[in-house]
């Protein structure tokens, strides 16, 4: 029996999964008018974009900066929308402090393009021509995407769309569609510069996945840039917990309705369309099956071919059980006293270990430090999140799973320790989160995080589109174009709504 009373006039639309992707595609769809239902199995909303709160400090799950707060950058677009206000935040200057195996120094990377292009020409010198080279393309890529193309097309509808998005000056990139990072270095004479090539492998890792040998150029122009002016990444006052917050918002006050505590176990198929899905109330354990126009599935390509079972179409299933591994993460939560901070650092910095390290695939630590009064922590406290990419596959099979995350931890600490102060006495409360915890708390397929990254194989006019195989079933989040991040990630729930609405018509 259906639960949720609807006007039935209203196209009803199940959205699956309440992360940042199916929020956005759910808050814009009940403000054009549909009835709209969003299911997540989670105690709160945001997904991989949530935060939880410890002895008065509260830590970011996952994603801890934002891009596209901006003029006509997408979050300010979608906003702008839905009538709601943009979260207060502010601009990380510098983006990231990038420190090298061995090196003091950071590689700083900059907003202020006259400041990184100084920044990069010292460190890097003669790679101007590879820089030059990535400004071109974004500057084409950022054009296109911001005509709303749609990628990759699957029927004439998107066709359209990414035909519209064209002009001459997007030509420019045809020729590189598919080039890797490590492709344009050998280009600019490059090929044999490792320290640059160490740099954006660990940058790379952070938006891709994938280094830079592996990366495809096109999205490496955007990920690289996109940290500089007239764009930039941003800080939220609060927490990244009040971007979904704002969402939800506007989707309660359009009509629509927000189940946490929900799980959606399977999507029901009849005659290629879907119909329905089967829901489980955590906290009662009652199942019912709630049917639907739609169904907007903001869960991983890997979760995706789970909820529909039997039914799943097996060129379909082939193609995401061939996918090349996805990445675990691991990450450490410390709230400190803010004596553990140095004086002037900056909120994001990557480590990397020496070459035999312990930690991530890579040896990469990703570092996001609040700052004083940015809702984080209490008065002359801080909090600092190191994250690390992972095999996912050892956390599932180890004999020892506490043991592991001990190590990892302690490891971990102990390189941050290079760069804080970190004491007995000035740890006030630490926490570990590996791939098992992001699967118990976001659902993703045995925890992985980040999307399938963005080879050529799997990017933009190749990837995973929007529209799936099964009509009225769509697809929302990392595992499409644009791909990872808050930003990408509402990329693909405006192409979704798009899409749907030109359907309904």
């Amino acid at each position: 029996m259906s639960h949720i009373v609807v006007n039935q006039n209203q196209p009803r639309v199940v959205v699956i999964g309440a992360g940042i992707g199916g929020l956005t595609a759910a808050a814009l769809l009940a403000h054009r008018g549909y009835s709209v239902l969003v299911l997540d199995q989670a105690i709160v909303p945001g997904g991989c974009a949530s935060t939880f709160k410890r002895q008065g400090f509260t830590f970011d799950v996952g994603a801890t900066q934002v891009a596209g707060l901006e003029p006509g950058g997408i979050h300010q677009r979608i906003f702008a929308e839905l009538e709601i206000d943009l979260p207060p935040a502010t601009p990380c200057e510098p983006a990231c402090a990038v420190y090298l195996p061995g090196e003091t120094t950071p590689i700083n990377v900059w907003r202020d393009q006259d400041k990184w292009r100084e920044e990069r020409q010292r460190q890097f010198p003669g790679s101007e021509p590879f820089w030059q080279l990535m400004a071109t393309l974004f500057e084409a890529s950022w054009e296109f995407q911001g005509r709303d193309p749609v990628l990759p097309p699957r029927n004439l509808w998107d066709l359209w769309q990414l035909i519209q998005a064209v002009r001459p000056s997007t030509f420019i990139t045809a020729p590189f569609t598919l080039f890797t990072v490590g492709d344009a270095l050998r280009l600019c004479g490059l090929g044999n510069d490792q320290r640059l090539r160490t740099f954006l492998d660990m940058q790379l890792k952070l938006y891709s996945q994938v280094n830079a040998e592996e990366t495809a150029l096109l999205y490496a122009a955007t990920a690289l840039s996109v940290s500089q002016l007239p764009q930039g990444l941003y800080h939220l006052q609060g927490s990244m917990q009040v971007l979904s917050d704002r969402l939800v918002t506007a989707l309660e006050r359009d009509g629509g309705r927000l189940l946490m505590r929900h799980t959606v176990e399977h999507i029901k198929v009849e005659n290629g369309q879907a119909t329905a899905v089967v829901i489980r109330n955590q906290k009662t354990g009652e199942v019912w099956t709630e049917p639907a126009d739609h169904i907007v599935a903001n869960v991983t390509v890997q979760n995706l071919v789970q909820l529909l079972g039997d039914k799943v179409p097996s060129g379909y299933k082939q193609r995401v059980e061939k996918l090349p591994p996805p990445s675990g993460a691991f990450v450490v939560y410390l709230g400190v006293d803010a004596s553990a901070i140095p004086v002037g650092c900056p909120p994001h910095l990557q480590f990397l270990y020496d070459a035999n390290g312990p930690i991530g695939e890579n040896n990469s630590l990703f570092v996001s430090v609040s700052h004083p009064g940015d809702g984080r922590a209490p008065e002359g406290k801080a909090t600092i999140i190191a994250s690390s990419f992972v095999d996912y596959q050892q956390w599932w099979q180890t004999p020892d799973y506490q043991a592991l995350k001990q190590k990892y931890t302690a490891d971990a600490i102990a390189r941050l320790n290079q760069y804080f102060y970190l004491k007995p006495e000035t740890i006030i409360y630490q926490e570990a989160a590996t791939p098992r915890t992001f699967a118990h708390y976001t659902g993703r397929d045995r925890g992985i995080v980040g999307g399938i990254g963005q080879r050529i194989p799997t990017f933009g006019p190749f990837g995973f589109a929007n529209r799936t195989p099964i009509n009225s079933l769509w697809l929302v989040g990392d595992s499409t174009h644009p791909g990872e991040g808050t930003a990408g990630v509402s990329y693909s729930a405006l192409t979704v709504v798009r899409q749907l609405e030109a359907q309904a018509k």
